[in-house]
């Protein structure tokens, strides 16, 4: 790959991941309610899900590209620099929600930090879910490229993608709806029924999206790579 392709690609899907990363951060208050055309056991014929799941979804796919381009040591380098920003994002948040507001301002101060004010069980759950789901997924993905030896790129985004993505929503939901909730007093913890309700409507879309992002990761991947044989070629030229 030309100098100018790899930096291109990496720069593209390191931004796609730390946007999408700091915008479910931003979405994380909102929940979600999708009617589907069949009843499923528990959650019926509606799912409910945090408005993060969207965004956070595509955090996978950026990250397995990453991963399958450049390497597991650069993909736990990414993962971690995006748990740094994240941080970066929730101060300056915090920051400017505790500034005063001038009598001017189109935006009420309580419904600003109503909006973008998590609560601290949210935070506390997503950035437990992510530390652990995200390094997971980089662990999973390289090891079914050894089980493969590097064939079944599809393998290793599916499977890779539907045991972090479940472990990423059994944290999330589970600290920040309750543990966080009764450990440090800050509201009160879900019903479990509430809960796994919420849980498996997370993780189905998760799972859905991810079934479908496969080709998305195939165009990236192959592009990138025509990029090395193209830079290659011109090189020998």
């Amino acid at each position: 790959m030309s100098d100018r392709g790899a930096s291109g690609v990496q720069v593209a899907l390191i931004a796609l991941f730390t946007t999408a990363l700091v915008t479910a951060q931003l979405t994380a208050t909102k929940v979600l309610a999708f009617s589907i055309p069949f009843s499923l056991p528990i959650v019926g014929s509606e799912l409910i899900l945090p408005g993060a799941s969207l965004a956070y979804a595509l955090t996978f796919l950026a990250s397995d590209c990453y991963s399958e381009l450049y390497g597991r040591r650069s993909a736990h380098v990414l993962v971690n620099l995006g748990f740094a920003m994240n941080l970066v994002l929730l101060v300056l948040v915090w920051a400017t929600i505790a500034a005063p507001a001038a009598a001017s301002s189109a935006v009420d101060p309580g419904t600003f930090a109503a909006v973008l004010g998590a609560s601290t069980n949210v935070v506390l759950g997503s950035l437990i879910a992510y530390l652990v789901s995200q390094n997971w997924d980089v662990f999973v993905f390289h090891r079914l490229k050894e089980y493969t030896d590097g064939r079944a790129l599809w393998l290793r985004n599916v499977g890779s993608t539907a045991t972090s993505q479940a472990i990423d929503t059994v944290i999330f939901v589970g600290v920040a709806f309750y543990l966080a909730p009764e450990l440090l007093g800050v509201g009160s913890a879900l019903p479990p029924s509430i809960l796994l309700g919420l849980g498996i409507g997370q993780y189905l879309l998760k799972l859905l999206i991810a079934l479908f992002d496969t080709p998305a990761v195939y165009a990236i991947v192959g592009y990138a790579r025509s990029r090395t044989t193209a830079g290659s070629a011109a090189g020998a030229d």
